[in-house]
């Protein structure tokens, strides 16, 4: 699946409106996300603040690297990798996106059109099939794995 030039701009667009408000867009979307699937609030073991600078950094990456994807495949191959050591399970792309999608809504109010919804619904399609491809290459980690991970991660 290809993105268009105007698909691209649509996103890119948009996305420039959102930058001055991503800290609101952050909070509304993990608000939305543990409203549509409260299980999900425990895989987030960070502070909810630093973990929305962390998401607008890399949805902004992304967004900026869309005129050449080839470029920033690989960094999305490796954050689908890493979210199965997150315990990230492919159904929660799809509640991800329902998130992002009423998140953008919400910031961008009456620009947040059709057509530039159908922009952002195949660019996140794209990303988290690059993802989810690459997650399913990866083994699960086993308890022991978790735990050394989570200690490296937390220093606990």
């Amino acid at each position: 699946m290809s993105l268009t030039s105007e698909e691209i701009k649509l996103v890119q667009d948009s996305w420039a409106k959102v930058v001055p408000i991503s800290e609101t867009a952050a909070e509304l979307f993990y608000g939305r996300l543990f409203e549509l699937d409260p299980n999900l609030k425990a895989l987030f073991k960070t502070d909810i603040k630093s973990q929305g600078d962390k998401l607008m950094t890399m949805l902004n990456t992304a967004v900026n690297g869309l005129t050449n994807l080839e470029a920033i495949v690989l960094a999305v191959q490796e954050l689908g990798v890493r979210h199965v050591q997150y315990n990230v399970k492919e159904k929660d792309y799809g509640t991800v996106a329902e998130a992002l999608l009423w998140t953008l809504g919400k910031g961008l109010g009456d620009d947040f059109t059709e057509e530039v919804k159908a922009a952002w619904t195949k660019v996140y399609t794209v990303l988290a099939s690059v993802m989810t491809e690459a997650a399913k290459n990866v083994p699960a980690p086993s308890a022991t794995e978790k735990k050394s991970f989570i200690s490296k991660l937390f220093g606990k």
